[in-house]
């Protein structure tokens, strides 16, 4: 069952009522995150991103590393928000993430910068890579959003400071907002806005990155 009206979609859990292990183990089985019987098989989704780096994009010299980007624990979950009403946040049944949100965000501003030949070097900070700069990035919202509508749209949310690691400080931060509007109700279609939605706001964060990074290095050079 895929569309996300009030009587398809069922009302997200408490964070404090489920153990994560328990959680865990009920989404593989398919059983309804409050407990009870399987009733629908679970269907995994996977956006794939990929973002072709903009020529106006500067070349840099120097590092970065991302931080593993935060959210709340409601919206970095493997279960697809839905808000049909304002309010009122939902789920899709049947319908989970193969990844959080923040491991999307992440994976997918990683390999927009690798692969765009702009910047000399980026990984993620677990990596202990030696870099200039750190981009930390917290989202915000990552749901589907009626909006007093009659189709969802893809709604993701984003936080992100570029800090300047030498000095400690914030070299740049912005809220950076992308809504893709679904084409219809079906979870598929959902999924499919979310993809578009996660692409443009990758490439917003990437491109960002790169000219606001720049410009403070022109401000600040290094000693």
């Amino acid at each position: 069952m895929n569309a996300p009206s009030r009587a398809r979609a069922r009302p997200a859990p408490r964070p404090a009522a489920l153990p994560l292990l328990a959680a865990a183990l009920c989404l593989l089985a398919g059983c309804s995150i409050l407990g009870g019987k399987q009733r629908d098989p679970v269907t995994l989704y996977s956006p794939e991103v990929r973002v072709q780096a903009d020529p106006s994009w500067p070349a840099v010299e120097w590092q970065l590393a991302i931080a593993r980007p935060t959210a709340p624990r409601l919206v970095d979950s493997a279960r697809i928000g839905v808000r049909p009403v304002p309010g009122e946040l939902q789920v899709y049944r049947g319908a989970v993430w193969v990844q959080p949100p923040t491991d999307m965000l992440e994976a997918a501003v990683l390999r927009t910068l690798e692969d765009s030949g702009k910047i000399a070097a980026v990984g993620r900070q677990a990596t202990g890579l030696r870099s200039d700069f750190r981009l930390a990035m917290d989202i915000r919202r990552f749901e589907a959003d009626y909006a007093g509508g009659t189709l969802p749209a893809a709604t993701i949310e984003v936080n992100a400071k570029l800090l300047r690691n030498g000095e400690q400080r914030v070299a740049a931060s912005r809220t950076f907002l992308r809504t893709q509007p679904a084409p219809a109700t079906d979870t598929a279609s959902v999924v499919r806005a979310f993809e578009q939605a996660l692409g443009a706001i990758t490439a917003d964060i990437a491109g960002w990155t790169l000219a606001e990074g720049q410009a403070d290095m022109l401000r600040h050079p290094p000693q």
